[in-house]
């Protein structure tokens, strides 16, 4: 695994600051960064599933990350970016889980394969296996919870019983929620838990979209975080990739 440096005008995950950067087009993106802690995502397996949960997050199979089992903050990265950087438009731009806090310098692709696919090994520095938010969403679980706590899709639909039953605790109500963790981002418990077994879940950037999952490393290669990046900045990871 080639790691790439981290440059932190071209990644701003976990950032709160103000950004700008001149477009070859001759105009200038401005945009104010700010974090929301979104609670614990309780990983009980260490199976991390990235997914949009409400297109690709299936009953078994879904795409995973292998971490070690615990409790692991999660934060969102919000991008304000409206002309006035008042607040009146504001996007999710990372969703982030953090393994420790040390200082990141490096980055890498991650790819959340099903259990049965080897990584392809084709693919080049600037491909990407990404999440693909066919709803307009991304979110963190754990796949052994998905599997014993979320019903059996063949008796109860699951858009009908848990995304939008028209009930208080539906996934997308809970989301709407500003008392939830924020507007947009929520914090949800898993039907049936026992144990707080949850599901974190945010706002995809402008929308529908095919999103890497980037890891975060240290200088000696360790991970620091997995994030989904939603790709809210006009400017590539890498110079040499403009």
């Amino acid at each position: 695994m080639n790691l790439h440096t981290l440059y932190p005008d071209r990644w701003k995950a976990l950032a709160n600051e103000s950004a700008s950067w001149h477009l070859p087009d001759g105009t200038e993106a401005r945009m104010r960064f700010f974090t929301v802690e979104a609670g614990q995502l309780w990983l009980q397996s260490g199976r991390l599933v990235p997914c949009d949960p409400f297109a690709s997050l299936q009953w078994r199979e879904n795409g995973q990350l292998e971490l070690e089992p615990g409790q692991y903050r999660v934060v969102v990265t919000v991008a304000d970016i409206s002309e006035a950087q008042d607040g009146s438009d504001c996007r999710d731009a990372y969703l982030s889980l953090i393994v420790n806090d040390q200082p990141a310098t490096h980055w890498f692709f991650l790819a959340a394969l099903p259990e049965d696919m080897d990584y392809p090994d084709d693919l080049e520095d600037h491909q990407f296996i990404g999440i693909e938010a066919a709803q307009g969403a991304v979110g963190f679980v754990d796949a052994d919870a998905v599997e014993r706590l979320m019903p059996d899709p063949a008796l109860e639909d699951w858009e009908d019983w848990v995304f939008d039953s028209g009930e208080p605790d539906a996934w997308l109500a809970q989301l709407e929620d500003p008392d939830n963790v924020a507007a947009g981002i929520a914090n949800i418990r898993l039907p049936n838990a026992q144990n707080g077994e949850n599901i974190v879940i945010c706002g995809a950037g402008f929308g529908e979209g095919n999103y890497p999952v980037v890891g975060t490393f240290t200088a000696d290669g360790h991970l620091t975080a997995v994030h989904i990046d939603l790709m809210m900045l006009p400017v590539s990871p890498m110079p040499e990739w403009d």
